[in-house]
């Protein structure tokens, strides 16, 4: 069995180790609890998108081919604005595809148009505005830029996202969502993509939460009259 002097130490480490970690513990208990009990697809706002939108046919357009590109061709996708098509040539352009004219930036309206058809009818517009830049923490993070920001009339703060370059429905936020990602970040412990779970700050708890634990079991064998009695009788 150990000393006394030791079996203090061995307390005192266990103490001060469970209070230096025990929030990062808490976050992950009640980030955990938040994953199991709610809906993923809540979570990315289902509930507000029409999931049953088709994209419209068209006909008569022309050849991608006759379309004057600074480069051939490589990828290419058809996008709705207001009923017109249009050609999105190696993720980079708009071109129309009735004529082949160069378009630079989709308008307003082009963009509460592709919202109208990604959400839910019954939803009001509150306001619509341009962004072009966001920081990292921004929920609209990693995403093509500028895009216009639409806001909806309802209580839970709800946003859709419409890149301007390319015309496309990007993403829909709202406030459960932010709950989400606030806990995701603090569940990994990557304040800055959210996404890295090899983050250095993640493997030093990780560490001492293992420690912690360890030395609880050992505060236990050491403190434990059983097993000091178990101990004695084998000695």
């Amino acid at each position: 069995m150990v000393n006394r002097q030791t079996a203090l130490k061995i307390r005192k480490t266990h103490r001060y180790l469970g209070l230096f970690i025990g929030i990062q513990f808490l976050f992950w208990t009640i980030s955990g609890l938040y994953f199991s009990w709610t809906d993923i697809d809540d979570i990315h706002g289902d509930q507000y998108k029409n999931l049953s939108y088709q994209p419209k046919s068209f006909k008569n357009l022309i050849s991608p081919s006759q379309l004057e590109t600074p480069e051939a061709v490589h990828s290419i996708e058809i996008r709705d604005l207001n009923n017109t098509p249009y050609y999105w040539v190696n993720n980079k352009q708009l071109y129309s595809a009735l004529d082949g004219s160069l378009k630079q930036n989709i308008t307003e309206d082009e963009a509460l148009y592709v919202a109208g058809n990604y959400m839910n009818s019954d939803l009001k517009v509150d306001s619509i505005y341009r962004i072009n830049t966001v920081d990292e923490h921004h929920e609209y993070r990693e995403r093509l830029l500028p895009a216009y920001v639409i806001s909806y009339k309802n209580n839970e703060a709800l946003k859709a996202y419409i890149s301007l370059k390319d015309g496309k429905f990007q993403t829909v936020r709202h406030r459960s969502w932010r709950w989400f990602d606030f806990l995701w970040m603090t569940h990994t412990m990557d304040y800055e993509t959210r996404d890295d779970f090899n983050n250095i700050i993640l493997r030093a708890f990780s560490l001492l939460g293992l420690i912690t634990v360890l030395s609880g079991f050992l505060l236990w064998y050491t403190s434990s009259l059983s097993v000091r009695r178990l101990f004695k009788r084998f000695r």
